[in-house]
């Protein structure tokens, strides 16, 4: 075990190399400021075929962090988003990269403008430990799109992980390009405050707030993916089989250890009983059993586990009821935790008021939309909010009077998977967006650029003021 020198000592001489990696790129960068769209499809499908070629040893450093990790769930959440991401971008980053003409006002004629997309140079990108590769990777495929040099810190929470990832990266990518940096909560503290010329952070919220005050002191951007605690609303129309398939397939995935996971449902009063017996029967559906069952992840680890029963202890302490959905006692030696829908609760418990990202579901019944809405409101805004109806009126209603990062009608999670729309969250669950042209959009600098030519109607207005020609500009432009 080592001594807190041997510590400090380590710590330090990391802190050094991380810098030392970082001057390094910085110098990359400026030796190849532009690069051609050539280069940049060359360096995605690098990527995209080292993340391939390895995805036996992604699967099984993930399953050995998780203790536990379907399979199909990392093919699904890891290496699948992964492949689609980049070949959306390979067919689409040159005419992302194409300058973007604009209009000149015939009063500032003769001239042209036009907007030049440039990569910012070295960005850094700070990765959870939910879904360790695809958040890690998807950030990544946005920065090489738009021509620039990353450093990606990779959570302590899934060493197995990080180390394999890190082996990936070292043998795709020159250190000067990319380079993948591992270390404890100190080591994190540490990249956060490099000046990098975008840092984008995946985490809580609380840690986000940390991450935006070391950045503030480069005045470096952020693009904060955050969580908080997204609703699932099911409108008084749907058939509650239609609702519950879909909310449960997104609340078991990762075993609910995801940013947009439902985190609470609003359920019509009456009908509070027929989602929790349906609930019931699906969930067994989908998971005949819970102990041995491959297909079913556990959590994390222990420290979240217990985080997870004490939210459950707490709420049944202060009246709530507590419904177990799956078997109660888990003796496979994992950590897997069936599902544990409370009904009964209240504001006072902590349940209601952190993020839950596990497998622990309140459940609120309301009266009407407006009130269930109203819910939503008071809170602060979600990162994604699900509404179940198949009525386009109140679809609309709810998406025109509700803020949150992103939405789903009638289904859960799947907003994540399309390429083609922003990922971001709003306030409290984050700011900024990335996946495909949004990706391309926050790691490049959109540089305004006026060009004019030898002729110089400019000159017409120099000083000395006043005259006819000052009164003819009043007359055709200023009105």
């Amino acid at each position: 075990m080592a001594t807190t020198a041997e510590y400090l000592q380590t710590s330090e001489e990391e802190t050094v190399h991380m810098q030392s990696v970082f001057a390094i790129q910085q110098k990359a960068y400026r030796a190849n400021p532009m690069p051609t769209v050539e280069e940049r499809i060359a360096n995605l499908k690098k990527l995209k075929h080292a993340i391939l070629d390895n995805q036996e040893a992604i699967i099984a450093a993930i399953n050995k962090d998780f203790s536990g990790r379907s399979r199909d769930e990392t093919l699904l959440a890891e290496i699948m988003p992964i492949a689609q991401d980049i070949n959306h971008t390979i067919k689409r980053v040159r005419k992302w990269m194409k300058p973007s003409r604009r209009r000149v006002g015939q009063h500032l004629q003769p001239a042209a403008a036009k907007v030049v997309y440039q990569p910012l140079g070295v960005v850094g990108i700070m990765v959870p430990w939910n879904y360790p590769v695809q958040l890690g990777v998807l950030p990544l495929v946005g920065a090489l799109a738009a021509g620039n040099h990353a450093m990606i810190k990779m959570s302590e929470f899934t060493p197995n992980t990080a180390e394999c990832f890190a082996k990936i990266m070292a043998d795709t990518f020159p250190a000067e390009h990319v380079a993948v940096i591992n270390g404890d909560a100190k080591i994190a503290a540490e990249f956060s405050k490099l000046p990098f010329d975008h840092l984008l952070f995946t985490g809580s919220t609380q840690v986000g707030k940390i991450v935006m005050r070391a950045a503030a002191e480069n005045l470096t951007p952020v693009t904060l993916e955050l969580g908080g605690k997204s609703p699932s609303i099911i409108g008084d129309d749907i058939p509650m089989e239609d609702a519950v398939e879909r909310i449960c397939f997104g609340k078991s995935f990762n075993a609910g250890q995801t940013c947009v996971a439902t985190d609470y449902v609003l359920c019509p009063r009456d009908k509070q009983d027929e989602f929790i017996d349906t609930y019931r029967r699906v969930f067994n559906r989908m998971y005949p059993t819970v102990a041995g069952n491959e297909d079913y992840t556990s959590v994390v680890n222990e420290r979240q586990k217990q985080r997870l029963q004490q939210l459950v202890t707490d709420a049944r302490n202060k009246g709530a009821t507590v419904h177990v959905i799956g078997e109660e006692n888990i003796a496979d030696g994992s950590r897997r935790m069936p599902l544990h829908i409370l009904t009964d609760v209240n504001d006072d418990m902590p349940v209601m008021q952190e993020e839950i990202f596990g497998p622990v579901m309140p459940v609120i019944p309301y009266d009407s939309l407006e009130q269930a809405l109203e819910f939503v409101r008071d809170r602060p805004r979600p990162l994604a909010l699900y509404y179940f109806s198949y009525d386009k009126l109140t679809q609309e209603h709810v998406l025109n009077t509700t803020h949150s990062g992103g939405v789903c009608i009638n289904d859960t999670l799947f907003h994540v998977a399309v390429e083609d729309i922003p990922f971001g969250g709003i306030g409290p669950s984050g700011m900024g967006h990335y996946h495909g042209h949004d990706g391309f959009l926050t790691f490049s600098k959109a540089k305004g650029v006026f060009l004019k030519q030898k002729f110089n109607a400019a000159k017409f207005i120099y000083p000395p003021y006043g005259g006819k020609l000052h009164q003819l500009v009043q007359k055709l432009f200023i009105r």
